[in-house]
């Protein structure tokens, strides 16, 4: 069983951006993360830590501007916080054992998969190909992803 930490190596690796969007709380501007129109089978975990988030089966285009993701795959993964910045009351999720920001649960996900919608910075966010997750050792989640 893989273990996912927050260490000083993993924070040092970090673009401005992603320190800004995960330490920080930022958001990254609406339709320029790198994962938004990415459609390949694979896996999504957390840039700090690595632990996994969501799968690319769960993945869908909600037109909100970011990545959105029907559920984690492991929710415990996930922790889901109270926001009340900007004059907003918002759910925000952040990453359990890296703490990184990842962005926000929202309820108006398609319904038949949940109705959740997961808005996730890419920023936060580091892709695994299914081709390569056995490999990177996240094979216990192969049968998490489907053909996109």
């Amino acid at each position: 069983m893989k273990t996912y930490t927050k260490s000083p190596e993993a924070l040092a690796k970090l673009t401005s951006e992603q320190r800004r969007v995960t330490q920080q709380s930022d958001t990254e501007p609406p339709g320029t993360g790198k994962y938004l129109d990415h459609h390949e089978p694979g896996i999504y975990v957390d840039i700090v830590s690595g632990e996994p988030l969501f799968a690319s089966g769960d993945k869908f285009e909600s037109g909100c501007g970011w990545p959105s993701f029907t559920k984690p795959i492991v929710p415990a993964y996930v922790n889901e916080l109270r926001d009340t910045a900007h004059g907003m009351v918002r759910t925000e999720v952040r990453s359990k054992h890296g703490d990184s920001h990842l962005g926000h649960v929202f309820a108006d996900g398609p319904s038949d998969r949940g109705g959740l919608r997961y808005c996730i910075n890419s920023a936060s966010l580091r892709f695994i190909h299914r081709d390569a997750m056995a490999a990177e050792g996240y094979g216990e989640y192969l049968n998490q992803v489907e053909e996109v």
